[in-house]
């Protein structure tokens, strides 16, 4: 019985020295993944002491979707479902039920005239005789990587020349908008195939085609809605607490209170944040300076997605394509028609399709282009994904200032400096840009943190995805 009541005790005094307790107010900022998750996972614990509150007047943060005025419905990005974990999947079912579709990858990288499978680096046999012969020589070659390394450097030691010189490298740069020497290398875990010669070669000789790799291999799409549809279904169970119209703009950590665009405060115990973690240190009344100089030095790239809808029937079963030619102004195209037939027109693909593009910017290489969606338009025929004849129902566009966290060299120590200062003031920030780690910046990696967070405040248990 002694032994009992200490093992009480202990864990009484671990959640409380983790913050774990269940007479916090929490305050959660933006409605998207993350933020919706540690709600629901609130409510699922029985804690009715919490507010989230949303800048914009519909929930999903960058899993949302509009639908345009000619009906196409667009993701924010080139969006699909998979999982990493049982929370996520379960979410899912919770909200969509039968409601979502599930697709095999179907996705190919365009080089020169020519479509390679993806991944490239996996299917040589598609390229001309001359470069394969020189991606297969580099990866021969290929002097491996120790330790830690900037991602140029990881690219060549990893995949050598060739394939760094045809895909790798061209295809990166254009995603980042920032040269790989200036990133590191620590955020590949399961994002990039990498791929042993001998396995390279088999491919290549006995002409087999090796695209079974990666996560996304399988993944599902709402039948209709786009993305968005599982957050605003996700909102829509705890729309009482849940708050729009309401832009932070000021934080006193001292006193636990933040401020809104609209004038108003609002208390709290704990907080979480999903917002960008640059622009929540930049509202934090009496953030060290240490602190601030850390949050300016992180760095983001934007994309400009741009939506184009043809009265033409989809014919290509496809689900999305790569671009790694300098020549070509978007780096990714989605065949969004082919995810849910609800995302064209009164769902008739035999008389629409749809083509979702990303053209990534920053600050090292902006846009210039005054006329990109012109420019993309002309792509999607140089690549030969419409003809010149095909009738334009829609273009709709989206600027999406916060696309890509860049994991630059001195991420990790400007995060190191961040986080535990504002973990000291009971501020959590997670989520894709919460948590400014691309390697979990998937839907379901903001999931999982929004979970996690919910349960470290409530039980002080470990998260088991975010780490400091």
């Amino acid at each position: 019985m002694a032994s009992q009541i200490l093992q009480v005790f202990s864990g009484l005094r671990s959640a409380y020295a983790m913050g774990g307790t269940r007479d916090k107010h929490v305050v959660i900022i933006g409605a998207g993944p993350c933020g919706l998750a540690c709600a629901r996972e609130l409510v699922r614990n029985g804690h009715d002491d919490w507010l989230l509150f949303e800048r914009s007047t519909t929930a999903g943060g960058h899993a949302s979707s509009v639908v345009d005025r000619a009906g196409f419905t667009w993701d924010l990005g080139g969006h699909v479902v998979f999982s990493h974990f049982g929370e996520f999947d379960l979410l899912l079912e919770e909200v969509m039920g039968p409601d979502v579709a599930e697709h095999e990858r179907s996705s190919y990288v365009r080089h020169r005239d020519r479509w390679v499978p993806y991944p490239f680096q996996n299917n040589l046999r598609y390229l001309p005789p001359a470069d394969a012969y020189e991606c297969l020589l580099g990866l021969v070659e290929a002097a491996g990587v120790d330790g830690a390394h900037d991602f140029g450097s990881w690219m060549e030691g990893t995949f050598g020349a060739g394939i760094t010189k045809h895909f790798m490298r061209p295809y990166n740069t254009k995603v980042w908008a920032v040269p790989p020497e200036r990133m590191s290398a620590t955020w590949i875990a399961d994002r990039v195939s990498v791929v042993d010669y001998r396995r390279a070669l088999r491919s290549l000789v006995l002409a087999e085609d090796d695209v079974g790799w990666g996560p996304n291999n399988m993944f599902r799409f709402p039948i209709s809605g786009g993305t968005g549809e599982i957050y605003r279904r996700l909102a829509a169970t705890l729309a009482d607490k849940v708050r729009y119209e309401h832009e932070l703009v000021q934080v006193d950590a001292s006193r636990r209170t933040v401020r809104f665009a609209n004038g108003r405060d609002h208390e709290y115990d704990a907080l979480v944040s999903t917002m960008p973690i640059d622009r929540l240190v930049a509202a934090i009344e009496g953030c060290p300076q240490d602190v601030r100089e850390a949050a300016r030095s992180l760095e983001h790239s934007g994309v400009r997605m741009i939506g184009v809808g043809y009265e033409r029937p989809l014919a290509d079963s496809r689900s999305w394509l790569y671009f790694p030619e300098a020549s070509v102004p978007f780096y990714r195209v989605t065949n969004f028609a082919k995810y849910a037939a609800a995302n064209v027109p009164d769902a008739d693909t035999t008389r629409y399709r749809s083509y979702l593009t990303e053209t990534s910017y920053s600050d090292d290489r902006p846009l210039r282009d005054a006329s990109l969606a012109d420019r993309v338009m002309e792509g999607l025929v140089e690549v030969e994904l419409v003809d010149t004849e095909a009738p334009v129902t829609s273009v709709h566009e989206v600027d999406i200032a916060y696309a890509y966290p860049i994991p630059t060299l001195g991420r990790d120590s400007s995060l190191a400096t961040i986080q535990p200062w504002l973990q000291q003031h009971s501020i959590y920030s997670r989520g894709r840009f919460g948590s400014w780690q691309y390697e979990i910046g998937n839907m379901d990696h903001a999931v999982k943190m929004g979970i996690d967070v919910a349960r470290l405040l409530l039980e002080g248990k470990p998260e088991e995805l975010w780490s400091a």
